[in-house]
């Protein structure tokens, strides 16, 4: 059955403001979403997800994973009953199956890369799964890359290839007193870089060492403008949310440090407080949309799709996308469109009936 059902978008100029008031404790009331509108501008391609995390695009399949262990497998804007593969992952709030990612030959190799939580021994931790697929189901899965330390709140989890056809690792600190982040022989509180295999790449920062960058608390969201440059969108504390331009070998500070103000740190591109909780960031580079502005954010917290202009800074902030709720994850396909998973499941929301939902934007 053909599940496209066409909603509303509503447009909402909105600014935030560095060192304002907090906001309110979670969650946040949400507007109600227009599912009566005859409105063209955005199709639902799937719905009733459970806790959906990540989103990765192939021609014409759309791969989501879903917080307790499944694949979802959307195929020619088709919703398939069966999931490509259901993983055991640990039963925890912000843990289980979070990022994934296709190979770059992926049309050749049929490789998938997830970001599982697990548990052993009573400890949690997180490890990189490399799956073959074939005809959407799984045929094999093997660990390339594991012991990364667990958290029951801040895994991280994004996870996504490069332009240089590496894969970027966004771990998580294990918690807001550890001092794992500042150090460099700790996974916690990284950007990691790694091979298509798992193996460390020879022209990494650190010798012998995945890690790219330290100093993390929560990375959330990952991209690349078109001169390579690496951008991570994280969580703060409840406030101090930041979007960070990576350098190799270079410290962002947690949690010696949010956002600016130390100089043995890199400062922050963009710092939010209150926190807006961003997820997937973009360069939009397609022809279907006229953007103002590139730069592309998914927010759970402030529930919705923005574009950001970093020279004008928070000030620019345009909505594109409001009215469904929370917003985890934004990607644009092959077509040029715009994809976007909701967050209304993950426990801090108000779901409807028919939540999550995996969404295309048309216009």
């Amino acid at each position: 059955m053909d599940k496209k059902i066409s909603i509303a978008v509503v447009i909402v100029a909105v600014a935030f403001s560095v060192y304002t008031l907090s906001l309110p404790s979670d969650p946040i009331p949400l507007p109600e979403p227009n599912f009566n509108s005859k409105n063209d501008s955005v199709e639902i391609l799937a719905k009733n997800l459970d806790k959906p995390r990540s989103i990765a695009i192939s021609d014409n399949r759309i791969f989501v994973t879903e917080k307790d262990g499944s694949i979802i497998v959307v195929e020619n804007n088709v919703q398939l009953e069966s999931p490509l593969a259901t993983l055991r992952s640990a039963d925890v709030f912000d843990g289980g199956l979070l990022g994934i990612a296709l190979h770059p030959n992926f049309t050749e190799n049929h490789y998938i890369y997830v970001f599982l939580t697990y548990e052993e021994d009573e400890a949690l931790w997180n490890k990189i799964l490399r799956i073959t697929e074939s005809e959407n189901k799984l045929q094999d899965a093997e660990t390339i890359f594991d012991k990364i330390p667990g958290s029951s709140f801040t895994n991280g989890g994004f996870i996504k290839f490069g332009p240089d056809n590496k894969l970027y690792i966004g771990t998580g600190a294990t918690s807001d007193s550890s001092h794992l982040p500042q150090d460099p022989d700790s996974l916690s509180g990284k950007i990691l870089r790694i091979n298509d295999d798992g193996s460390i790449p020879e022209d990494n920062p650190f010798s012998n060492s995945p890690v790219y960058s330290l100093g993390h608390r929560n990375p959330q969201g990952m991209t690349w403008d078109s001169n390579g440059n690496l951008y991570v969108a994280e969580f703060g504390p409840e406030k101090n949310d930041e979007i960070n331009i990576i350098l190799a070998g270079k410290n962002y500070g947690w949690p010696e440090q949010e956002c600016l103000g130390n100089e043995n740190f890199e400062n922050a591109l963009l710092c939010y407080d209150p926190s807006i909780e961003p997820g997937g960031i973009l360069f939009y580079t397609g022809d279907k949309f006229d953007f103002e502005f590139p730069f592309i954010m998914a927010s759970m917290r402030a529930s919705n799709v923005y574009q950001v202009d970093f020279e004008e800074g928070l000030s620019s902030q345009k909505s594109i996308l409001s009215g469904i709720g929370r917003v985890r994850d934004v990607v644009q396909g092959p077509d040029g469109y715009l994809y976007v998973i909701t967050s209304n499941t993950d426990g801090k929301g108000f779901p409807d009936a028919a939540d999550d939902k995996l969404l295309r934007i048309l216009k």
